[in-house]
C-alpha cells in the first residue's frame, strides 16, 4: 500500500469523518484535526497491518478516540463536557433525523445566510467535499493564502454566531438553496476537471449528483430547475 491509497481515501472518506464529528462536538476545528491525525496514524498502521475492512468507518472511530483524548486532557467547561459526551455516543445512539446523512446538514450549516455566499461555498467545499484550500482557490480564481483566511474567517462566524449544525425547517429551505447549489456544481466541477491527481475524480462528480438529488427532494412543492440542473450531470454519457 503506498500513501496514494491513503491519500484517495481522505478525499473519500474525510467528509464524512468531519461531518459526524462536527455533528457531536459544533467545532470545525478539532473534528478536522481529529480526522488528520487518524489519516496520519492509517499511514503509519495500515502498510504493516493492511487496510481494513470499512476503512471509513476506522477512520472515523480513530478520529473520534483522538478528539475524546483531547478534550479529556482539555476538560473544563461545561461544553467540553458536552463534546466529551457525544463523542462517546457516537456508534451507540446517533441521532435519527430527516435527513439522514451528515454531510448533507453539514452543508446547510456551512450555508447558513449570516455567511456571505463566497464563504458559504469555500467552507463547505473544505469542510464537507475533503477539498484542498488551493483546489478551492482555483475555482474561485483566488490566491490561496486569500482563500485560507476567508475559511478562518468563516468558522470563527458560525461558532461566535452559535449557528447551529441542523437543516432548516422547509419553510426556510429557499434561503440556503442558492449557496447549496452553488456548492454542489463545484464540487462537480472538480471532480471532472480536477486540479491535482486524476484528471476525473468520479468519487466527487457522484458525490454532488446525489447530494443534488436529495436536495431536490427536500424542496417544497415541485421540482425548480435550478435543483434539476445541479444534477443534470447525471444524464450525461459516460
Amino acid at each position: 500500500m503506498t500513501s496514494d491509497v491513503v491519500d484517495r481515501l481522505f478525499r473519500r472518506e474525510s467528509g464524512r469523518a468531519i461531518a459526524t464529528l462536527i455533528r457531536v462536538t459544533g467545532d470545525f476545528d478539532l473534528s478536522e484535526e481529529a480526522v488528520q491525525e487518524a489519516f496520519a496514524t492509517a499511514l503509519e498502521r495500515w502498510p504493516r497491518d493492511g487496510i481494513p475492512d470499512n476503512p471509513g468507518a476506522w477512520i472515523t472511530t480513530t478520529a473520534r478516540n483522538r478528539a475524546i483524548d483531547r478534550l479529556r486532557r482539555e476538560r473544563a467547561g461545561e461544553r467540553k463536557r458536552e463534546q466529551l459526551a457525544g463523542l462517546e455516543r457516537i456508534g451507540r445512539d446517533d441521532e435519527v433525523h430527516e435527513i439522514p446523512d451528515d454531510r448533507l446538514r453539514l452543508i446547510f450549516t456551512c450555508c447558513h445566510p449570516a455567511l456571505p455566499m463566497e464563504s458559504r461555498v469555500a467552507l463547505t467545499l473544505r469542510a464537507v467535499a475533503g477539498l484542498s484550500t488551493a483546489e478551492i482557490a482555483r475555482a474561485f480564481l483566488t490566491t490561496e493564502s486569500a482563500m485560507a483566511q476567508r475559511v478562518v474567517r468563516s468558522k470563527r462566524k458560525i461558532a461566535a454566531a452559535g449557528i447551529p449544525y441542523r437543516v432548516p425547517p422547509r419553510e426556510l429551505l429557499a434561503e440556503r438553496l442558492a449557496g447549496v447549489l452553488a456548492v454542489l456544481y463545484l464540487v462537480f466541477n472538480e471532480g471532472y476537471a480536477s486540479t491535482a491527481g486524476d484528471l476525473v475524480r468520479t468519487e466527487l462528480c457522484d458525490e454532488a449528483i446525489w447530494l443534488a438529488r436529495i436536495v431536490d427532494r427536500l424542496r417544497p412543492g415541485p421540482r425548480g430547475p435550478r435543483a434539476a440542473g445541479a444534477h443534470a450531470p447525471a444524464a450525461l454519457p459516460a
